[in-house]
């Protein structure tokens, strides 16, 4: 998918889309935005209570920075933890939001997702840290997530789901999978103790590799 080619709006319907398939998310649940470009000053986001198979890119949302929407749908419940991670890490462009069964499962658990594997550095640290439970769609719960996302482009929501935030949606949809990966191969080893992490020095490592991982971005939705 080149989000850039088809535009932002085009480029969270197919991902909505995408996210759907892969057993991600259902129904009405989870969303995704994109930064607005140049000087638009907000973000473009999907609409409240729309299945993703029913949705079109003139139903995407455009939202200020202040709150205000352009368009006839309303945003996403959840514009306000969009705006308020997208305001407080620059270098983020699009933000994924799921509600993958088993990375929700882990939530629900309260856990932080350690080092079972090395690929819990593409969130950007040694685990993915579980951010504490506040209601959907408050102040409260930007709050948290963005405690959570300290260091981090990715965090689990507890008793809720995913946020996954990098510089492309690509990136963001892919690091929304390996979340939800990581959290089914956590849940797979959980009852056979002693749980086995990878050391610290190791995910260091890790972690500086991930800088310089994947193809150059070329564009905010891409």
């Amino acid at each position: 998918m080149n989000g850039e080619a088809v535009g932002p709006r085009a480029a969270i319907v197919r991902t909505l889309q995408r996210l759907a398939a892969l057993g991600l998310n259902r129904g009405t649940a989870g969303n995704v935005s994109v930064r607005g470009r140049g000087d638009e000053g907000g973000f473009h986001i999907s609409p409240t209570g729309v299945a993703c198979e029913a949705l079109s890119p003139q139903q995407i949302v455009f939202v200020h920075w202040d709150g205000r929407h352009e368009g006839a749908l309303l945003p996403s419940s959840e514009w306000r933890f969009h705006r308020d991670v997208l305001q407080a890490r620059p270098e983020f462009n699009a933000i994924v939001h799921t509600h993958s069964p088993h990375a929700t499962a882990v939530s629900v658990l309260g856990h932080d997702l350690p080092a079972v594997h090395y690929m819990v550095a593409a969130a950007g640290g040694h685990d993915i840290r579980c951010a504490r439970y506040a209601t959907f769609g408050t102040a409260e719960l930007g709050v948290a997530i963005l405690e959570a996302l300290q260091g981090r482009r990715a965090c689990l929501m507890a008793h809720h789901g995913v946020l996954a935030a990098h510089e492309s949606l690509d990136k963001a949809l892919a690091l929304a999978v390996t979340v939800e990966e990581m959290a089914q191969l956590y849940l797979k080893v959980l009852p056979h103790p002693p749980l086995k992490v990878l050391p610290r020095d190791e995910m260091d490592r890790i972690v500086e590799k991930f800088k310089s991982y994947g193809q150059p971005q070329r564009g905010p939705a891409g």
